[in-house]
């Protein structure tokens, strides 16, 4: 008999305990007892715990495992259907389960708010983030006024119950006066990382290649003068949407370091070789500062 037939036959053998053997082999036990629970952040999915909790990065409640990641259809209606620039118009947001075809009835709280929407014109002049309201029939509604003619995307960030979170994109066109064509064509974008002069404080900025290149991690450091009576805006030290110039990337994530005091670490992977403008807003003594910049992303060469 080989050895390795000798040890094949001695695992393939019931185990024996008698008084020479009265505790299993380590590695026998180790293989039968249960695998650790796993909790998981649904947005920042690299986040795990052995017990529940929330996310340091983020602070959503941790979920044991993650759905499957199934996109939830969103409808937009709007009221009156012929839009103009300046005119207010009422936004309905028809979400609808995937499976079912039914409305959702339940959302989690994202920070603070069970809708993040955020509105961009196609010369990324124009940005506003705010939060749709929640009816009793399940539409949730936000009345706005689109100040010039041309395409706007909306960004719709929401979490239905028992599913994934959601970023959900839709585009709407205002209509140019009669007689006059809505050109579609990128925003005129040039590289400006700043300094920003905000509403009351000013917020530096640094970038983690220098030139960050697309497809692979770019660290945004963003520094705040004054920094004192830093506060958390929505649940979370900052918050980040990044747009290409041509509307067709839309990032919107928070800080992967940040503890209140005077610089904030932004992770983030631009997906192509553009232009990216990016919004980031922080809280200092109950005031929203919203700083802009603009950022160039090459291939890697």
């Amino acid at each position: 008999m080989t050895r390795r037939t000798a040890v094949e036959l001695l695992l393939a053998s019931p185990l024996l305990v008698g008084q020479d053997a009265k505790v299993a082999p380590a590695s026998i036990l180790a293989a039968a007892a249960p695998d650790p629970e796993d909790y998981v952040c649904p947005m920042d999915p690299d986040v795990r715990a052995a017990k529940p909790g929330v996310c340091p990065r983020c602070g959503m409640k941790l979920t044991l495992g993650v759905p499957e990641a199934v996109e939830f259809p969103v409808r937009l209606e709007l009221k009156p259907g012929i839009l103009r620039a300046g005119e207010k118009v009422q936004i309905t947001f028809h979400i609808t389960d995937p499976k079912t075809g039914q409305p959702v009835e339940h959302f989690e709280i994202v920070h603070e708010r069970l809708f993040h929407m955020f509105i961009v014109s196609q010369d990324l002049e124009y940005f506003i983030h705010d939060h749709p309201v929640f009816g009793t029939d399940r539409i949730f509604r936000y009345e706005a006024a689109l100040p010039k003619p041309g395409m706007y995307r909306i960004l719709c960030d929401f979490y239905p119950a028992g599913a994934t979170p959601q970023l959900i994109e839709r585009t709407i066109i205002v209509p140019a006066a009669e007689g006059q064509d809505v050109v579609l064509q990128p925003a005129a974008l040039t590289t400006d990382l700043g300094p920003c002069h905000c509403a009351n404080m000013d917020v530096d900025l640094v970038t983690e290649p220098v030139q960050p290149i697309c497809g692979m991690k770019t660290m945004l450091f963003f520094k705040f003068k004054p920094a004192e009576g830093m506060e958390k805006y929505l649940g979370a030290w900052g918050h980040m949407l990044a747009a290409s110039d041509d509307l067709i990337d839309m990032i919107h994530t928070h800080p992967f370091i940040a503890d209140g005091g005077p610089q904030a670490q932004f992770n983030v992977i631009f997906p192509r070789e553009r232009m990216y403008r990016v919004w980031v807003q922080f809280q200092r003594k109950g005031i929203v500062n919203t700083a802009v910049y603009n950022i160039p992303v090459t291939e890697l060469r």
